[in-house]
């Protein structure tokens, strides 16, 4: 081939790959500035699909995808590109952002992790790191990035609740009483402050302000939803049954459905040893819940007391089924088949009750040497 004819051809070739190339970037650009995002979209996956090694080209169809809220179809745009080249400026951030747009709290959080990674300064991914782990139930993580957060945005109401209910629901109860306590100065008169202030305060062990604080939820909102529920729990708790017995009445009263109000009066009952009143009370919770385990283990001792096996066993299974590491249901479930003289089964229900002791306790010791542990290396 002489040198003439080479260039020649060498010319054809890049006017039929790299100035077209360079003029559909420049085309999509300027469809995606002026709005015309479908356009636009259709401009990046025409370049994408030339050239499906261009890892920016699919970046950008992803960026042009979420302008128009398709975040599912942007979310597989931006991990092409991701796989091409992890290096791509915001590639990390914008993945997480399109995963938590839709809602997928927990696919969010990898590319949130690695874009906070790359630019610990971000406040973007850190908030949306921390709301994600929030969303996904992941609350003492949760709790690690919505604080720094939330500090950073005293004013942003909506991030200190949700701090505050990840403090609780972590069982990082000063962090949300102090959370709930800001809220409750600034606004006296929400009911769900001070209910969640009450929760916090009971996590400490200070039943009695809890108490405080859920009576005024009450006074504040008197249709509170469950806010007399909690506060008979309370007073529940506080072997106040009179007290409790009248705050599950309000509840009902206000909720004839409420279930937990019913299976906790049914308690009260059976303490006064009223059983009949007891059986009308918890046989009406668990017909609209399944999951209320008080209510199971009462209608298994009290059947069990008038020789209902069947039922009594029935009861006390599913008791155990919603609480495996308790003992008591297993212990009951032994009295009973003792009562019918089934011995094989009374002495695996109390094996059962001696494993679930014994790993309670092995439990206690573990956490006794980790503490040993740690003090004989400071």
């Amino acid at each position: 081939m002489s040198k003439k004819l080479f260039l020649t051809v060498l010319a054809i070739a890049l006017s039929t790959t790299a100035i077209p190339q360079s003029t559909s970037q420049t085309t999509a650009q300027a469809l995606e500035q002026q709005g015309r995002l479908a356009e636009a979209a259709q401009a990046w996956r025409t370049i994408a699909q030339k050239n499906p090694k261009d890892a920016r080209a699919f970046a950008s169809l992803g960026v042009v995808l979420s302008k128009q809220q398709s975040y599912k179809e942007a979310a597989f745009a931006y991990r092409r590109a991701l796989a091409l080249d992890p290096t791509l400026p915001s590639i990390q951030l914008n993945l997480g952002l399109a995963e938590f747009k839709q809602g997928h709290f927990g696919s969010a959080i990898p590319p949130l992790k690695a874009a906070l990674l790359a630019d610990p300064s971000s406040t973007q991914a850190q908030t949306l790191l921390g709301i994600s782990y929030y969303g996904a139930k992941r609350f003492a993580d949760a709790v690690r990035y919505l604080e720094p957060a939330a500090k950073a945005n005293p004013e942003n109401t909506e991030l200190h609740h949700m701090l505050a209910q990840s403090c609780l629901q972590a069982k990082q109860y000063q962090c949300a009483f102090e959370e709930f306590r800001q809220i409750v100065n600034k606004d006296p008169n929400s009911a769900p402050a001070h209910i969640l202030t009450g929760e916090a305060l009971d996590g400490l062990g200070k039943t009695p302000e809890a108490i405080a604080e859920f009576q005024t939820a009450a006074k504040v909102s008197p249709r509170e939803p469950n806010v007399y529920f909690g506060l008979g729990y309370l007073y529940w708790k506080s072997n106040q049954f009179d007290e409790a017995e009248r705050e599950f009445k309000n509840q009902l009263a206000q909720d004839p459905g409420n279930a937990l109000a019913l299976a906790y009066l049914g308690d009260l009952e059976m303490k006064r040893s009223h059983h009949e009143k007891a059986l009308a009370y918890l046989r009406q919770a668990v017909q609209l819940r399944k999951d209320i385990r008080i209510a199971y283990m009462d209608l298994g001792i009290i059947l069990a007391e008038a020789k209902q096996y069947t039922e009594a066993i029935d009861a006390l299974q599913r008791a155990a089924e919603l609480d495996p590491a308790q003992p008591d249901a297993h212990y009951r479930l032994g009295r009973v088949y003792q009562n019918m003289g089934n011995k094989s089964a009374a002495q695996r229900e109390l094996n059962k009750v001696q494993e679930l002791h014994k790993a309670a306790d092995e439990d206690m010791a573990s956490q006794m040497a980790k503490a040993a542990g740690r003090n004989s290396s400071q």
